[in-house]
């Protein structure tokens, strides 16, 4: 249930300015590395696409492409219908600060109260030890938090055993997993967009730490959260081209995986 006090609702929060059009405002908090956080932007373009696309609430699979980097400040979101059916209906949306394009997206909207509660899947839900095992965001070396200020803006504890690359011990094997919540708020549909992209870059693990840009990122919401903590895993297999593809597993607090997502990002940059 979102609480009236929620910072990540304010945070994302539209007004309606012309037919399809909205404005917003992108606080500096969400900042990571050279821009704002790709998974907090598409969480604005959700908000406005919700409100766009009425009486479907849901995002159900969102898919957008990151033209440049964006910068805290106004921002508009520009939507365009493209078919508003009975149960589904997409649209498309950009993203833009003056005259830059920051973002274009398509995206299907539904509400998945009502298409159906079975969630099933062949995946394994990722083991965590119990909370107070696990290695807070907010024990992280100075210069990640400087470089990620958005870390103040939710709780992430880590798998103790996931966490060798913040003392310059990466394991190498490409994976990251935490217990994980927004400040003041349980999950919903529209959070997980933000969700899937908030861990550090499964980069981390690789021993190349610093800020990856994201060029392509494609979410799908499977199911109405549980309150509570959510379980995330981001893993890769692959990086060439000075891109690594990082797949994202979100799963909530009654073991099922709410969210999936994939990816393609620049490598950061020593």
């Amino acid at each position: 249930m979102v609480t009236a006090t929620s910072e990540y609702d304010d945070d994302i929060t539209v007004t309606p300015v012309d037919d399809g059009v909205y404005d917003a405002d992108l606080p500096a908090g969400w900042s990571v590395g050279g821009g704002i956080n790709g998974g907090f932007l598409l969480g604005v373009i959700g908000s406005a696409l919700r409100e766009e696309l009425a009486g479907k609430p849901h995002p159900v699979s969102v898919s957008a492409y990151y033209l440049s980097a964006s910068t805290a400040g106004a921002a508009q979101v520009r939507t365009q219908v493209k078919r508003n059916g009975g149960g589904l209906s997409t649209a498309a949306a950009e993203l833009w600060q003056g005259d830059q394009l920051r973002i274009t997206a398509l995206a299907t909207y539904g509400d998945l109260s009502t298409l159906g509660a079975d969630v099933r899947t062949s995946a394994e839900e990722p083991h965590l030890p119990d909370r107070d095992q696990c290695v807070s965001n907010q024990h992280a070396p100075e210069h990640v938090r400087a470089m990620a200020p958005m870390m103040e803006r939710f709780d992430m504890l880590f798998h103790p055993e996931q966490i060798g690359w913040a003392v310059g011990q990466p394991s190498g094997r490409g994976e990251i997993s935490a217990w994980f919540r927004l400040k003041d708020r349980d999950p919903d549909p529209l959070s997980l967009l933000s969700t899937v992209d908030l861990l550090p870059p499964v980069t981390f693990d690789l021993g190349m730490p610093g800020w990856a840009p994201t060029i392509e990122l494609t979410a799908h919401v499977r199911a109405v959260p549980a309150p509570g903590w959510l379980k995330v895993r981001h893993a890769t297999r692959n990086l060439a081209g000075g891109m690594f593809e990082e797949d994202c597993e979100v799963w909530d607090s009654a073991g099922r995986l709410v969210a999936q997502s994939r990816q393609l990002a620049r490598v950061p940059r020593t």
